[in-house]
């Protein structure tokens, strides 16, 4: 006997699922019982299969995110899951490290919510309706295990549209907490928890950080699309000779002065420069030999790709043409629709026109705290790239 009250797959689309990937799209579905948008229910296959429980939103092209994928009560799932993901930050984490991602959605097997911890500061991105009114119960729950000082949601995302969410910022827990001081690494950071980009800071680029700081040793670095000047904090502190942080936002290089400040980087081969980066880099005969480049997703959709590779291939074509001879050029795409393979061969075609010899020496490590769940890769997002450039 069929289940009236699950939702029912096509024959031959259960395959996914099986997979364990999370996401069922609108076309999967045979037959829907009524409910309400961000309901959760069970899946079966056409045979009447019990596939597991997934919430559900009929506004959606993905219609049903997976939350379990067995019998066990689904909320039950959820804080087993987010119990498994604060063990492992535990396991990576020190005292020198205060500001990494606790949740990072289908990574940890909890579709729709991003966490931030930000010392004793939660951050919260929810993205879908489902996760939305699972809100309640997992905030608790985060309560409940890390008694935090404040914990404050920052939904200001364009994916919140397609789901028929309105954008929301705002406590949801504790005291109002504008600025907060970090570390990372042993390195101290202002985070504007408010006024900042994502959730404050970008803890993806973590072991990216790490690694300017091994190559900056008198080196003169340019921090393209600086924002608070993460990088040029850690090339100032692998001993780089002079930096400059370029960034559009006069707000993210007040911060960026600060947080070079509070570490104790001072003097005149420390610059800034509030500036659109394409500008300043034509403007500028470039002395510099270690480059940054870690711009905004310049794809934010499908049909957007086009434009971001040309803008991807104009910016490195300038940088090729003008940096001098054994030059470091380290360079990222966030654009989830630029895959690293097409990344790739922009950067190498601006190579090309440039008529520079360039080698790949290696490619983007991914922080540790934002894992890609392997049944669900589309949440690998972040390609980089460390070129030689001769």
């Amino acid at each position: 006997m069929m289940d009236n009250s699950a939702v029912i797959l096509h024959k031959g689309k259960d395959k996914a699922i099986k997979n364990r990937h999370h996401w069922i799209f609108s076309g999967a579905v045979k037959t829907l019982p009524d409910f309400e948008n961000g309901s959760i229910l069970a899946v079966r296959s056409a045979d009447g299969e019990f596939l597991g429980c997934a919430y559900f939103n009929k506004e959606s092209s993905i219609i049903g995110r997976m939350i379990s994928f067995d019998d066990r009560p689904p909320l039950e799932t959820l804080k087993t899951n987010v119990e498994q993901a604060l063990i492992l930050r535990k396991s990576f984490f020190d005292d020198d490290t205060n500001a990494y991602r606790l949740i990072n959605g289908e990574g940890d097997r909890i579709p729709g919510l991003i966490v931030d911890r930000y010392k004793d500061v939660l951050v919260v991105q929810v993205s879908t309706v489902g996760m939305e009114k699972l809100k309640p119960f997992l905030v608790d729950l985060l309560v409940q295990k890390l008694s935090p000082r404040s914990v404050y949601e920052k939904s200001n995302l364009p994916s919140r549209r397609e789901e028929g969410l309105p954008m929301f910022e705002g406590l949801l827990y504790g005291e109002p907490v504008r600025t907060i001081e970090v570390l990372e690494n042993g390195l101290r950071f202002l985070i504007d928890i408010i006024e900042s980009q994502k959730t404050g800071f970008y803890l993806d680029q973590r072991e990216m950080r790490k690694l300017v700081r091994t190559l900056s040793g008198g080196r003169r670095v340019l921090n393209a699309f600086s924002y608070t000047g993460s990088f040029s904090v850690f090339a100032l502190a692998g001993g780089a000779v002079s930096v400059d942080s370029v960034d559009t936002s006069e707000r993210a290089i007040e911060l960026a002065q600060e947080n070079c400040r509070i570490n104790g980087f001072a003097g005149g081969n420390i610059r800034f420069h509030v500036a659109d980066v394409f500008d300043f880099i034509r403007d500028h005969s470039l002395e510099n030999d270690l480059v940054i480049l870690d711009p905004p997703a310049f794809a934010k959709k499908k049909s957007d790709v086009v434009r971001a590779c040309r803008g991807y291939k104009d910016i490195h074509r300038l940088v090729f043409q003008k940096i001098p001879p054994q030059s470091l050029v380290l360079t990222f795409s966030c654009s989830f629709f630029v895959d690293e393979t097409l990344f790739r061969q922009v950067v190498f075609q601006a190579a090309r026109e440039a008529s520079r010899q360039i080698r790949l020496l290696q490619r983007h490590h991914q922080a540790y705290d934002h894992p890609v769940n392997i049944y669900h890769p589309e949440s690998d997002y972040l390609k980089g790239l460390l070129l030689h450039v001769e």
